[in-house]
């Protein structure tokens, strides 16, 4: 793929619910993915399907109907979670599983407490269970922009090697700038050698103001 190809993902109908008061049926859910569709947006996340039987008849529904867009489900790095979303993909013209795992250090001691070691082999199990469904896996180390760059670049080449085609880089609590997040990638550009089999994307919060100004400098 050429590097000056940019692709469009869209998370309005997973993350976007997340707003404080935003909620959206199915109906207004497969509608604002008709939208995007006709806008030709490259990739449309659909939702987190083992989150709630809504959630997952919401994605089955969008991706039995949308068609010119790749159509995402999210999932932990959780059987059941990747089950679900595979199932809700199943008639999607081209599905994509999006597995998430938390990688800073933060997050590893309070919320999984998981070692480095542990977290590397969760995230490349995942992607391995995953295409046994999908052939198309993405992946985000949650927390990356507080993750340990040299323990990033670790994480991020072992789910390359276990076949993530795109590897999202998240800055989960809108907590970094553009200098020091257009350093993070730079960084993980000049030291994962097989960083030019995956596409590298970004998702940047805005709890700063920041999101915006961050994508661009990534």
């Amino acid at each position: 793929m050429s590097p000056e190809r940019l692709i469009i993902f869209d998370t309005t109908l997973r993350d976007g619910e997340q707003c404080p008061g935003a909620s959206l049926n199915r109906k207004e859910k497969l509608e604002i993915a008709r939208k995007l569709a006709l806008l030709k947006v490259d990739v449309i996340e659909a939702g987190f399907p083992v989150a709630s039987p809504g959630d997952f008849d919401s994605v089955k529904e969008i991706a039995n109907e949308i068609r010119g867009s790749s159509i995402a489900g999210l999932a932990r790095a959780l059987e059941k979670d990747i089950e679900a979303a595979a199932r809700a993909l199943e008639s999607a013209e081209s599905p994509r599983i999006h597995i998430f795992l938390s990688t800073s250090k933060t997050h590893r001691d309070h919320k999984l407490q998981k070692n480095k070691s542990e977290i590397i082999k969760m995230a490349t199990d995942a992607i391995h269970f995953g295409k046994k469904f999908c052939s198309d896996i993405e992946f985000s180390p949650e927390d990356a922009s507080r993750t340990e760059p040299d323990f990033l670049c670790e994480v991020v080449e072992a789910v390359i090697d276990a076949g993530a085609k795109t590897v999202n880089i998240p800055d989960t609590v809108g907590y970094a700038v553009p200098d020091e997040f257009a350093s993070l990638i730079t960084h993980l550009k000049q030291n994962v050698c097989n960083i030019d089999d995956a596409i590298i994307s970004v998702h940047c919060h805005n709890d700063l103001g920041m999101a915006v100004a961050n994508s661009l400098a990534a």
